[in-house]
């Protein structure tokens, strides 16, 4: 049983390690598999005081975290109360035996103070990406990003990216439907793309009929995700010029109608893929690409591992009940 162990520590974020606990701490055996083995392990023996000083307390302390898997960083309000250094070591220590180590929005400061990231991209929230950048100038931060996966480390942006995040995580250890299971239940999305950019920016008017009308866009999009759909044809539904339509996609999913699209039939596959015995040429003609051919080439560079193998790695067993 693959085991989680969050970290907690004074002035750790209440709603981001209630993220951790939501995700990885509670079972669900609905959905067939053995969930994750869950930690909360604290630095000290005594109460642990949040970020809003709620005292917390848990059985587990640094001596368990040995015992992880995956460790689980939720973000401190930088400056707020130091870390310890057994903290720290216990982090070092983690990474050395080959633990994936992933932080939540400024976690990666800690990440940082250990010395886990010097040449690594990183990503933390847009408020504190300069500072990041300034107290470790051997980082390279991103603060464009929901989340970046490097490896053994990973890490995400404002507090709701760990949400993206640790689905990223399932998804990444029970394939995508398990995580669209998941998602369903906290009832958020499964995947949610651009960056950081389109929650900086000026907020979005309120709802116009131009909304509806880009909504209901989005919403024919996803239903005709086996046709040639081009930005031209988008921006007519959308009654908008291209030029137009392209501006607002930006905008509002933070990338170009292009990507979203070819990200939505890359999830579509992942489904197919796990959920039914189709040949990989039929499933690349269901989610829209001309050939098995370059179906296999943009998998490959969205999830570095061809069709065949991910269908072997998370196609779920059938119910012979």
């Amino acid at each position: 049983m693959h085991t989680v162990a969050v970290l907690i520590y004074d002035s750790v974020n209440p709603f981001e390690l209630g993220v951790a606990t939501d995700v990885f701490g509670f079972e669900h055996p609905e959905l067939g598999v053995p969930w994750y083995r869950f930690l909360i392990c604290a630095d000290a023996k005594r109460p642990i005081r949040s970020s809003v000083g709620l005292l917390l307390t848990t059985p587990y302390s640094l001596e368990h975290v040995r015992e992880a898997d995956t460790i689980i960083i939720p973000g401190p309000r930088p400056g707020l109360a130091p870390v310890s250094e057994a903290l720290l070591e216990a982090l070092c220590q983690s990474y050395q035996r080959g633990a994936r180590i992933v932080s939540f929005c400024t976690g990666t400061f800690l990440l940082a103070a250990a010395g886990l990231v010097d040449g690594r991209c990183v990503t933390t929230h847009w408020a504190w990406a300069t500072t990041l950048a300034t107290h470790y100038p051997r980082v390279q931060v991103d603060p464009q990003r929901l989340y970046i996966d490097d490896g053994q480390i990973l890490t995400s942006a404002g507090t709701a990216a760990a949400i993206d995040l640790s689905l990223h995580v399932v998804r990444q250890d029970y394939g995508a439907e398990i995580a669209t299971a998941i998602a369903r239940r906290m009832v958020v999305p499964p995947h949610r793309e651009g960056g950081q950019a389109q929650y900086i920016e000026t907020p979005l008017p309120s709802v116009s009929d131009e909304g509806e009308l880009f909504s209901a866009t989005l919403n024919w999009i996803m239903a005709h995700l086996d046709e040639d759909i081009s930005v031209e044809h988008m921006a007519d539904r959308a009654v908008m010029s291209p030029r137009t339509f392209a501006r607002r996609f930006q905008a509002t999913l933070g990338t170009t109608p292009y990507q979203w699209v070819l990200q939505q039939r890359i999830l579509l596959a992942q489904r197919l893929l796990e959920t039914t015995n189709e040949s990989v040429e039929r499933v690349a003609i269901r989610c829209g690409f001309r050939s098995a051919a370059t179906f296999r080439l943009h998998f490959h560079r969205f999830l570095s591992t061809s069709p065949q193998a991910y269908r072997c790695s998370f196609q779920r067993e059938p119910d012979r009940s």
